[in-house]
């Protein structure tokens, strides 16, 4: 099976002034594309040849001599969620039932922001900030590099990609700043309320 790179869901263009054109062809069509490509070099003549991604992941996860195998296909499914996560006039205050969950589960909008940009912006290194489903309960986790919801048992419902190549084009070394952006101006709350 060959994977290919999923396009964007909106404009390359869509996320200006927020994240950039430029960041975004570099992102999608560097970075994201290097992963796909990177897996179908990785895959044929192994177990994996015809798994789906989701597949891939959960038994590469568990085989140490398969972490490339694991890293890239984690990659590609994280950033193909990833821009699912953000939208052209999105942030602010969730609505529906991700609003409700968040009262219960996390304090109110007030502190799941709070929480949020601490988790992604204490994340040594390259990694993600996630909101997931654990025992039908929201919780805010971090992960290192490809490592993702899926193998430890949570069901992602948001992420913030924050290795620097989501946003150092854009702000440099200023990941608090674009993570405030992100929560502010670019959540898809429509997304996030479709994982549930």
């Amino acid at each position: 099976m060959t994977h290919i790179l999923p396009p964007l869901p909106y404009a390359i263009d869509a996320l200006e002034p927020y994240i950039s054109a430029n960041t975004l062809s570099f992102h999608h069509g560097k970075h994201h594309q290097t992963y796909v490509t990177n897996l179908n070099n990785l895959i044929p003549n192994t177990s994996f040849a015809q798994q789906s991604l989701e597949e891939i992941i959960v038994h590469a996860s568990s085989q140490p001599d398969y972490a490339g195998i694991f890293n890239n296909a984690a990659q590609v499914w994280n950033h193909t969620f990833y821009w699912n996560c953000m939208k052209s006039k999105g942030g602010g205050q969730p609505n529906g039932d991700i609003a409700q969950l968040i009262d219960r589960d996390l304090g109110g909008y007030d502190k799941f922001r709070t929480d949020f940009k601490q988790a992604a912006t204490t994340q040594f290194g390259s990694g993600w900030a996630w909101l997931v489903l654990e025992d039908n309960h929201l919780k805010i986790i971090k992960t290192g590099n490809a490592d993702l919801p899926m193998i430890h048992g949570q069901k992602a419902v948001l992420t913030c990609d924050v290795w620097e190549h989501a946003y150092y084009l854009d702000y440099q070394n200023r990941r608090a700043d674009y993570v405030d952006i992100f929560l502010d101006h670019l959540v898809n709350w429509d997304f996030a309320n479709a994982q549930l």
